[in-house]
């Protein structure tokens, strides 16, 4: 199964693509962040919508998993992080993909092992699980984590278990 993690932000998107493959060995394919520049604000809405769909066509993930909102001290950014997300979630929607949410916490813990994990710390582990000998810039390290967190979650694994056995 390929699964791709999105890490929405209005200033940068970052994506992750692995392959969970029988037995839940995971598979690096790729990473980046999506260019947004420093368009316009609604802009930046139209190239997260744009670009994600060119990934989905690049590399035809089967699951996605994005990164729930969390609640943000600024509410401004609060909203244009939800706004960002809407543009990654109606790209994933438009193309039939079934999406999974999960909360920093819970992609930290299922990374670390730690729910209050550290940005380095995420990174860190996200290299050691993939087999990366390069650092990752942070956004698409944390949408690779979300990748895994899902190809971890029960529901998935059993999902792919069952597919293998038809």
């Amino acid at each position: 199964m390929r699964i791709l993690g999105i890490d929405p932000g209005s200033q940068r998107t970052g994506f992750g693509i692995i392959e969970m493959h029988a037995g839940g060995r995971l598979v690096y394919i790729h990473h980046g962040c999506l260019q947004l520049g420093r368009q316009p604000f609604l802009q930046r809405l139209g190239l997260i919508h744009q670009q994600l769909h060119e990934v989905l066509q690049d590399f035809r993930p089967q699951s996605a998993a994005i990164e729930a909102v969390f609640m943000a001290r600024n509410a401004d950014s609060a909203l244009k992080l939800g706004q960002a997300r809407g543009a990654a979630l109606v790209t994933l929607l438009e193309a039939k993909i079934p999406v999974s949410e999960y909360s920093a916490l819970q992609i930290k813990k299922a990374i670390v092992g730690v729910g209050r994990a550290e940005k380095v710390q995420v990174e860190q582990m996200v290299r050691r699980l993939l087999g990366l000998p390069d650092p990752v810039q942070s956004d698409a390290a944390d949408a690779l984590a979300c990748a895994i967190c899902h190809a971890h979650s029960s529901g998935t694994t059993d999902r792919w278990q069952e597919r293998q056995i038809r």
